[in-house]
C-alpha cells in the first residue's frame, strides 16, 4: 500500500529527475502508480472514501426507536437512565459493558438532531459604559488575623471595558455592604459610569412574586439615582451574562493565593494589615491598564458632591432585658435606657447606638440571624442585686469575658455552690469598673499557683498593684555544663 510520505517524496524527486521512472523507482512504486499519483495530484489518505456505513452492528437498533422517543420528549435525560431502563425492560438483552456505547450513539444522536444548545454571544464592551460587580467568599484561602480564621467576603467592583478593579472587606451580603462597597469603589476610581449590573442580590433586586412591584429595591434604587447609575440585573441562573466579575472573582482569588505564597504566611496582625495587603494587590492588577482606563475616565460622569451614608437607620425600643433587636438579632444597651427609644445605625460591620443626639454606643455586628451580643457592663449593677438570676439567665455565656472566668466560675460552684454566682458577680463588677485585663491576670496568676479563687484574693490583688509575670514569661533553669564533663570522663574510662 502506497503511503501518503511515499507520495510526497515522489512529487519532491519528479521535480529533480530526469525521468519519471526513476523518480518511482526512488519512491519504492511502480511507474503506472507513479503516474496515477502525479495525475491526481492527491496523497492516498485525500484518495480514501468517507466511511459512512457502521463496520460493527448495532446493539441497539432494535430499541432505538424507543430510546429516541423518549429523548424527544425529555431531552434532559442521561444515557445511563436510558441503559438501567432497557435493562429492566428487556431482561437479559444489555450487558453492563454496552453503556459506553449507548452513551456514544446519544452523545451523537443531540449533536445532529437534538435540541439547539444555548449561545453564548460575546459582548463588544465600550469605555465608561458598565461596571459590575458581585460578593466572593475569601476563607477557602485560609487567612487568619492574628491565628485565628478571618472568614470573610469581598465585594467586587469590576469596569468591563478596562477592567480596572477594587474590592471591600465585608461579612455578608447585605444592603449596608453593597452601599459601602459601591461608594468606596466609584469614589477610588473617581467618576460613574453609565450602568451598573449585579446578580440578583437580595439586597437590591426584588422577588418579583408580585405584579406590578418595581424590580429594584427602594434602597438601592435610591442608591442608583444619587450618584446617576442605570440598574441592570441578570437572568437567574445566568451567571454567565455577569462573566466580566465571574472571571474576575477567579483571577482575584488566584493573584490573593500567590501573593500568600509569596508572602510565605497567611496571617496578619490585624485587618488593616490585611487591607493594605489588598490595596497593594489590587494597585499590582491595575497597572497594566492604565491605558483602557484612561479612555474610560475620559467619559465618566462627575461624582456627586457627597457620598451617601452607609448605613440604615432603624428606631429600636429598649426592652425590659436591657436589649434591642436588630435584624433578628439581640444586642445588650445599658440598662439605663430601658424603655426609651434609641436611633440605630446599622453599618456593614458594626452598629452604633444613638440616643439624645450622642452616640451611646459602637457594637459589632452580627451575622446571620437569631444570634445575640450581650455586654455584662450594660447589666452588671443590677445583677449583682439578683444573683440568683445568673444560673439561668438565657444568655449566660456571654457574661464570660475570658476562658479564665468560666474556669473561675466553675471553681467557685465546686467550692461554694450555694453563692457562687455571687461571688463569680462580684469578681465580674470588679472588670467592669476597675480593669478585666487586670481581673483576667489575677485570675490567672491565682490559678498558676494553685490559690483559692475568690472575691477578696483578686481585689487584694488589684488593690495592692501586685507584679504578675507576663503569660509568655517561662523560667528555664540554669545548665549544669560539668554534667557533660561527666559524661565526656565516663565514656573515656569505659
Amino acid at each position: 500500500m502506497v503511503t501518503d510520505q511515499q507520495v510526497r517524496k515522489l512529487m519532491k524527486l519528479n521535480l529533480r529527475e530526469k525521468n519519471l521512472s526513476v523518480a518511482a523507482a526512488k519512491s519504492g512504486m511502480s511507474e503506472n502508480t507513479a503516474r496515477k499519483y502525479l495525475r491526481r495530484q492527491r496523497l492516498p489518505s485525500q484518495l480514501k472514501p468517507e466511511r459512512t456505513w457502521r463496520t460493527r452492528e448495532d446493539p441497539f437498533e432494535e430499541d432505538w426507536n424507543e430510546v429516541k422517543n423518549k429523548l424527544e420528549i425529555n431531552p434532559g435525560l442521561e444515557a445511563k437512565t436510558l441503559f438501567e431502563w432497557l435493562q429492566r425492560t428487556y431482561p437479559g438483552r444489555y450487558s453492563d459493558g454496552q453503556l459506553r456505547t449507548l452513551q456514544r450513539r446519544i452523545k451523537q444522536w443531540r449533536a445532529l438532531a437534538g435540541p439547539a444548545k444555548e449561545v453564548y454571544f460575546d459582548q463588544r464592551h465600550k469605555p465608561g459604559e458598565l461596571c459590575a460587580s458581585d460578593f466572593t467568599h475569601m476563607s477557602a484561602l485560609g487567612i487568619t488575623i492574628n491565628g485565628m480564621p478571618f472568614n470573610h467576603l469581598i465585594y467586587h467592583f469590576v469596569l468591563t471595558y478596562s477592567n480596572w478593579e477594587t474590592g471591600t472587606i465585608c461579612f455578608s451580603e447585605s444592603f449596608e455592604s453593597l452601599s459601602a462597597g459601591l461608594q468606596d469603589a466609584l469614589w477610588e476610581l473617581g467618576g460613574v459610569p453609565l450602568m451598573h449590573r449585579t446578580d440578583k442580590l437580595s439586597a437590591a433586586v426584588q422577588h418579583l412574586d408580585k405584579r406590578g412591584r418595581d424590580e429594584f429595591t427602594r434602597r438601592y434604587r435610591g442608591l442608583l439615582r444619587h450618584y446617576g447609575l442605570g440598574g441592570q440585573k441578570i437572568q437567574t441562573g445566568k451567571a454567565n451574562e455577569n462573566g466580566d466579575v465571574e472571571q474576575r472573582h477567579h483571577r482575584l482569588k488566584q493573584a490573593v493565593d500567590q501573593a500568600l505564597l509569596l508572602r510565605c504566611s497567611r496571617d496578619f496582625a490585624t485587618r488593616g494589615e490585611y487591607e493594605f495587603f489588598l490595596r497593594t494587590l489590587f494597585k499590582q492588577l491595575n497597572a497594566g491598564r492604565k491605558q483602557r482606563l484612561d479612555d474610560e475616565l475620559a467619559i465618566l460622569k462627575s461624582l456627586p458632591a457627597r457620598r451617601l451614608g452607609d448605613f440604615t437607620p432603624y428606631t429600636a425600643s429598649v426592652r425590659p432585658n436591657s436589649t434591642i433587636l436588630i435584624k433578628k438579632n439581640v444586642y445588650s444597651v445599658h440598662s439605663r435606657l430601658i424603655g426609651e427609644k434609641v436611633l440605630v445605625r446599622l453599618y456593614p460591620d458594626h452598629l452604633d447606638v444613638w440616643y439624645a443626639q450622642q452616640r451611646v454606643e459602637r457594637i459589632p455586628r452580627l451575622r446571620g440571624e437569631g444570634n445575640h451580643n450581650i455586654q455584662y457592663r450594660h447589666i452588671i449593677d443590677w445583677l449583682v442585686r439578683k444573683p440568683g438570676a445568673f444560673e439561668n439567665y438565657r444568655y449566660r455565656d456571654d457574661l464570660f469575658p475570658t476562658s479564665r472566668f468560666k474556669m473561675a466560675y466553675d471553681y467557685l460552684k465546686t467550692r461554694h455552690q450555694n453563692r457562687a454566682a455571687k461571688e463569680y458577680l462580684k469578681i465580674l463588677e470588679l472588670a467592669a469598673k476597675e480593669s478585666e485585663s487586670g481581673v483576667d491576670d489575677a485570675l490567672r496568676w491565682l490559678m498558676d499557683q494553685d490559690l483559692p479563687i475568690s472575691f477578696d484574693a483578686v481585689d487584694m490583688i488589684l488593690l495592692t498593684n501586685q507584679s504578675i509575670p507576663e503569660a509568655t514569661e517561662v523560667e528555664i533553669d540554669a545548665v549544669d555544663l560539668s554534667l557533660y564533663d561527666t559524661l565526656l570522663e565516663a565514656v573515656e574510662v569505659y
